[in-house]
């Protein structure tokens, strides 16, 4: 198969979709790996690293598309990238469509096999594998910026997380249990803030407490709890996910309105609309701003600043299976495995992923029904 790696364009977007040992464990397999010129540049691999590897090298992303039958992606494509695809090319890569039907609506319209990292799964675990990584990466940022933006010259409260003897910590609250809740709260835990984390699975909470040994609080998620929570929150984390569906607004616009002025509120959620009803997406370039004097950081690629820990990451969990879609044809690979199937959103011009068509009230047409 020929495989296109293109450049990211996403703004401020520095990963690749893959390292020059993905291309070379590629090349080895017999497939042919086409690299945009600088593609890794900004993951801190040179062009000789995939020449080395067995890659072609191609000057612009015209000959990438032109030239691949399966692209390989970090982020989902923006309208440049729309113009390029050719119709019912293989696109293996984030997507998150459920908030964007713009992008959904293009995607099927030119019939693209869309191959979503965030909603493989696996077939022992019932885990994410793919999107893990960038959960952990998100998780742990959250509080690294929070922390940023909580200092007075970034209009926050001016409040140090940990305190020191005789000042209290800060409050740092994590609306989601899941990996970027357990990961921001091991950061902030690290950093002497009092920490509570609320979910709705009381089991995963019980895991929490075993985990963090009493070192964070627990609540049970639910609008009480919620009000209560944000109110007292210098740093809101929002890490909810719904698997393929927007995230739901479990803080609205009036909780938001309770809260201290110059507290912080970093939505992870974001790339899935958020779960803050006040969040609306930002940049790396322009990350922030501010709704009731609280300061809102929303930008939906956040491990793109940290771009070679995060492609790393990333290509350590997507090879596997970006090598059985080369290798056994896509086909072959959605019926061998059903993990891989769950990543398929849309496919023949069709939405193959339940909670995407139910997002956008479309129609859903299973996956099996089209092979």
């Amino acid at each position: 198969m020929r495989i296109g790696v293109p450049t990211e364009i996403k703004n401020n977007e520095y990963r690749v979709g893959m390292t020059p040992g993905g291309a070379r464990d590629l090349t080895g397999d017999g497939h042919q790996v086409y690299v945009q010129k600088g593609a890794g540049d900004g993951s801190g691999f040179a062009d000789e690293e995939y020449i080395a590897a067995g890659a072609t090298i191609l000057p612009d992303a015209d000959s990438v598309y032109g030239e691949a039958d399966m692209i390989v992606k970090v982020k989902e494509p923006v309208a440049p990238d729309l113009k390029r695809l050719k119709d019912g090319q293989l696109l293996f890569t984030y997507l998150h469509l459920a908030p964007v039907p713009d992008l959904t609506e293009e995607l099927l319209r030119k019939k693209i096999v869309g191959v979503a990292y965030e909603t493989i799964t696996d077939d022992r675990k019932r885990t994410l594998p793919l999107l893990t990584p960038m959960s952990e990466v998100a998780g742990r940022m959250s509080v690294h910026v929070g922390a940023y933006y909580l200092h007075r010259p970034n209009n926050g409260r001016g409040v140090l997380l940990g305190g020191v003897p005789g000042t209290l910590p800060a409050d740092v609250i994590i609306i989601g249990g899941g990996v970027v809740g357990t990961n921001a709260a091991k950061m902030a835990v690290g950093l002497g803030a009092r920490v509570t984390i609320l979910d709705v699975s009381l089991d995963r909470l019980r895991q929490l407490d075993d985990i963090f040994r009493g070192d964070v609080q627990t609540l049970a998620s639910s609008r009480a709890h919620i009000e209560d929570a944000v109110r007292r929150a210098d740093l809101l984390i929002g890490g909810v996910l719904i698997p393929g569906a927007a995230a739901p607004k479990l803080v609205t616009r009036a909780m938001v309105g309770t809260m201290k002025k110059g507290s912080v509120i970093v939505d992870v959620a974001i790339d899935q609309g958020g779960c803050v009803e006040t969040a609306h997406p930002t940049t790396h370039s322009d990350p922030v701003y501010e709704v009731d004097g609280v300061v809102h950081y929303c930008v939906a690629n956040m491990p793109g600043a940290v771009p070679r820990t995060s492609t790393i990451a990333l290509t350590n969990a997507t090879l596997p299976y970006t090598r059985m879609l080369a290798s056994m044809g896509f086909e072959k690979a959605v019926r061998a495995n059903s993990g891989l199937a769950e990543g398929v959103n849309v496919y023949q011009g069709q939405i193959t992923y339940e909670a995407v068509a139910t997002s956008q009230s479309r129609p859903y047409t299973a996956l099996s029904d089209l092979l």
